[in-house]
This record gives structure tokens, sequence and C-alpha cells, in this order.
């Protein structure tokens, strides 16, 4: 097979299927059934450029991400198969209850678009979900449902400011930056 050439129908389907279940065990936060649609699970957050590799360090994404959204939820737009991956387009959804990270829970919503690739070997195994998304069309999300006018909300941005700032300082991960580009015919 050329990387001109989609693979056959079943293979296509039984790759919605293992993506369309992993969207559905995030959801209803079954993490063992979501791990084990990857032999190694591995994500990477391009706009924050980290990755989580291993099941113990994707665990703790999914617990951080539920302790600030307990409500995570999306809605899918686009649903597309390339060569060796799955492209979804969708909306992510939650309520900033706990922290993310070093910002404090705002008690605001985001609705925010994301793309995420869902990577095959050639073996058909499930080996990187690969995330983009725009950070800071969530954080005016998160910020822009405060009221500017009421003090203890204005303590709450200046606290979520300084803690963006204090998570901006981190190194990216060696693996994002180290790319090789595609061989052309």
């Amino acid at each position: 097979m050329t990387r001109f050439e989609l693979p056959p129908e079943h293979v296509l389907r039984a790759r919605e299927k293992l993506v369309l279940d992993h969207f559905h065990d995030e959801v209803a936060q079954d993490w063992d059934a979501t791990l084990s649609t990857f032999p190694h699970p591995h994500y990477e957050l391009i706009a924050q450029m980290t990755v989580h590799d291993g099941s113990r360090e994707v665990r703790d994404y999914y617990h951080d991400t539920r302790v600030a959204f307990p409500d995570q939820d999306h809605e899918i737009i686009s649903f597309r198969h390339t060569v060796d991956a799955v492209v979804v387009e969708f909306w992510l959804l939650g309520t900033h209850l706990g922290p993310l990270g070093k910002i404090p829970p705002t008690g605001s919503s985001h609705r925010t678009r994301m793309t995420a690739y869902f990577i095959f070997d050639a073996d058909e195994n499930l080996i990187v979900e690969r995330i983009y998304f725009d950070q800071l069309t969530i954080l005016k999300q998160l910020i822009g449902g405060l009221d500017k006018r009421d003090p203890r909300d204005l303590l709450t941005i200046g606290r979520a400011v300084v803690g963006l700032l204090a998570m901006s300082g981190d190194e990216p991960d060696s693996r994002l930056l180290d790319t090789v580009p595609p061989q052309f015919d």
C-alpha cells in the first residue's frame, strides 16, 4: 500500500469503532477501557508541547483534567480517515470547577474546537492521540465568564494570570521538537 491508498473498508470500520469507543470511554471516565485502546498509551498535546507517555502518565493526565473539568464532554464535528490515522474535529466542553495546572477554578464553562489525530501503526495498533487546540480560546472563556466588577472575580482573574505565567516557562517536550520531514517521490 502506498501513501495514496486508503486501507480496505473493514480496517477503516475497525479504526472508527476503536476511536468512537475511546471517546465514549473518556466521557464515561472508564480509564481502563480507554487505555485498552492502546498497546502503550501515548498522548501529545501540541498546544502545551507536552507528552503523556505510558499508563501512569496518561492516568495522571485523565485525573488532572477531570479534577479541573469533572463534567468534560465532547461533540464530534467531523470524522475523517487517512492512510494511517483517523482525524476527528470536535468541540470539547467542560465547567472549570477545579485547578487547571496552576490556574485556580473559575466556575466558568468552555466550548473549544479541537482536532485529534489517532495514529495507527502498520499492525493497526493505536500508537498516539495527538491533539491540537488553542489554549487562549479556553482561557478567554474561563476568565471571560467572570464579573470584572466583582472584587472576588478580579482576584480569581489575577490568580489565573499568575498561574498561567507560572506554567508558561515549562520546556517543550523534545519528542515534539525533533521532527523529520516526510520523504516525497
